[in-house]
């Protein structure tokens, strides 16, 4: 039985789909304050569920009882309720997560990160390495991926790619390559490997099928879409500037994230596709998606 922590998060939602689609048993851990219209969507995909909160350990134990496989996706940063925050949800409830996982005897743990440098610390990727540290040493066998920056939020209105009105922000001079990567696919990656023994014990980086800079990706959408594009660039000094101002982690994360993506980070991905074989979405694929989309 697969347990989906995070379930009705952007990434936890599609792997509950996933799974459920192919017939597996999946249980998913939703707290009383969930969305509810989120919540019946894990319904209708044939989940059970089961409510719990990863900031309150004694909530866990039915959660992870007989559960073979947990996938862990949940972090603060993209959807919060009262008092989440990187420490309560990202540290303190991920390492709960993991103690319950191997005090219930859970065969493969499955945790979704990010790619990280290591000499680039922020209060986001601190806390991540900690919880993949501490899985490392649980005792449990376990699967990491981190991933690189997804098409779907990276290039969308919310951060200023509003390609429904030709308008790009774009971090950094726009220059350095980016293995753009759907979310779609990091949850394929995690579905194949959920039981899997060649994913036990290991740590995957992915990216897409390709590496672009930002002004790339902004062509391809002039091309898709007909349209020129007005482009705001945001200096790699202004976000330095807004990171040591940066009022509270989350947003200091946010900048660090951003100042990331203005640096740049191509991936080769021909060693994990041979051995998972993902039919991955391309930046033309998501730039036809969305045209599509705007024309409904």
């Amino acid at each position: 039985m697969n347990l989906v922590v995070g379930a009705t998060g952007l990434l936890g939602d599609e792997i509950c789909h996933q799974l459920t689609q192919q017939g597996k048993i999946v249980r998913a851990l939703v707290r009383e304050t969930s969305d509810p219209v989120k919540v019946n969507k894990l319904k209708e995909y044939g989940c059970e569920l089961v409510y719990g909160d990863m900031k309150n350990p004694s909530s866990l134990d039915k959660a992870f009882y007989g559960a073979s496989t947990v996938i862990s996706t949940a972090s603060c940063t993209f959807s919060r309720q009262e008092d989440d925050s990187i420490q309560t949800v990202d540290l303190e409830g991920q390492l709960n997560v993991v103690h319950t996982a191997a005090n219930a005897g859970v065969k493969h743990f499955i945790f979704i990160s990010f790619v990280k440098d290591p000499s680039f610390p922020f209060p986001l990727s601190d806390a991540k390495l900690k919880v993949e540290e501490h899985i490392k040493k649980s005792g449990v066998n376990y699967t990491i991926l981190e991933a690189n920056f997804f098409m779907e939020v990276w290039l969308s209105e919310a951060l200023g790619f509003d390609a429904a009105n030709g308008k790009a922000r774009i971090y950094g001079d726009g220059t350095s390559k980016i293995s753009w990567v759907s979310y779609l696919d990091v949850t394929k990656f995690a579905v194949a490997m959920a039981g899997n023994e060649a994913a036990k014990n290991r740590v995957f980086k992915i990216g897409g099928s390709e590496a672009l800079s930002p002004l790339e990706v902004i062509k391809i959408f002039e091309e898709m879409t007909g349209n020129p594009f007005s482009v705001e660039l945001v200096p790699v000094q202004s976000l330095q500037s807004q990171k040591k101002n940066a009022p509270d982690p989350l947003q200091e994360s946010f900048v660090a994230l951003m100042l990331g993506y203005a640096l740049g980070n191509q991936m080769d991905m021909e060693p994990v596709l041979k051995e998972f074989p993902i039919d991955m979405k391309t930046m033309r694929d998501y730039a036809t998606d969305f045209v599509k989309l705007a024309k409904e």
